[in-house]
């Protein structure tokens, strides 16, 4: 193809040309999809129905499973679709869309995954400051700020991949449209600019996972000062979640961009791939109610 002006429709990746393979992966992301439903739609309408779950640290937790439900369902509907009706195809406008609205809720999740450990901070390390620190208005004003940074980074991410001449072909080598998949289709030097931005995306990163871990230094500085065991255990259950999580994220995430080109192969890309993008948000809610007493009492309340 000569350029993306001529390129009505972009072609993903299969997870396998097998029918019976591609059924088992339509019921198989159709259960992760069904328990991310479940999951985050439970968290969301127990700390929106309990009274005593309207503390900052639910609130951030409210939002997060906002993210997670919009993260999975940007990806896994489609490669549901795909999968069962035996089509690789995606419109030009539908990549688009799906590019901004994955990467929004994806870098969204990060910034907001900052603010819970600043809350995790002065919860721990600044109890007497607490209420000063983050009141209402305090909470709704990061939680906002996580929102619309995630977004204008998308919208600016989005907006210049899609600038980009494309003239090698319009097939990307990912189940769902992803920057770097569509950078390998340019044929212009231009997609130097669009790297230029990964590489400031990466030191943005960077630095809130900096911020994180130092946040968690000092939490584990504060709790061993703690004098009662009973004292220093509470405080490690209301953390050990949100740290799980992070590392999760995280992992997941550096690994898919970061691994070694020796062991990287079209199979290994999409697993990978379905790791850090589908996997996290089945699993957060899980991760959160196991650990957390009063969220799992709400819970059984709320069924009840």
């Amino acid at each position: 193809m000569s350029n993306s002006s001529s390129i009505t429709q972009f072609l993903l990746l299969p997870f396998t040309d097998t029918r019976e393979l591609q059924l088992l992966h339509f019921w198989l992301f159709l259960g992760i999809y069904l328990a991310a439903l479940l999951g985050n739609g439970l968290i969301m309408t127990t700390i929106a129905w309990d009274q005593h779950l309207h503390t900052p640290m639910y609130f951030f937790l409210l939002s997060l499973s906002v993210i997670d439900l919009g993260s999975i369902s940007t990806t896994v509907p489609k490669a549901m679709g795909n999968s069962l009706w035996q089509t690789r195809a995606i419109s030009y406008a539908g990549c688009a869309v799906q590019l901004f609205l994955f990467v929004f809720f994806i870098s969204a999740e990060f910034f907001l995954l900052t603010v819970m450990a600043y809350d995790h901070y002065v919860a721990i390390c600044k109890p007497l400051h607490y209420g000063t620190l983050l009141g209402s208005r305090a909470c709704v004003h990061m939680a906002a700020a996580a929102w619309a940074a995630g977004f204008l980074y998308s919208l600016l991410h989005t907006a210049n991949t899609f600038s980009l001449p494309l003239c090698k072909g319009n097939a990307l080598g990912q189940f769902f449209c992803e920057i770097p998949q569509i950078l390998k289709l340019s044929c212009s030097l231009s997609y130097l600019r669009e790297l230029g931005l990964l590489v400031v995306s990466a030191c943005l990163g960077f630095i809130c996972f900096v911020f994180i871990v130092v946040s968690y230094v000092q939490i584990l500085r504060a709790v061993l000062r703690i004098p009662s065991e009973q004292g220093r255990h509470k405080a490690f259950s209301t953390c050990l979640p949100h740290l799980a999580v992070v590392s999760l994220f995280v992992s997941t995430a550096m690994f898919a961009h970061l691994k070694p080109l020796s062991i990287c192969s079209p199979s290994l890309d999409l697993l990978v791939s379905a790791l850090y993008s589908v996997v996290p948000p089945a699993v957060n809610p899980l991760i959160y109610s196991m650990r957390n007493q009063e969220l799992k009492d709400a819970l059984w309340k709320l069924i009840s």
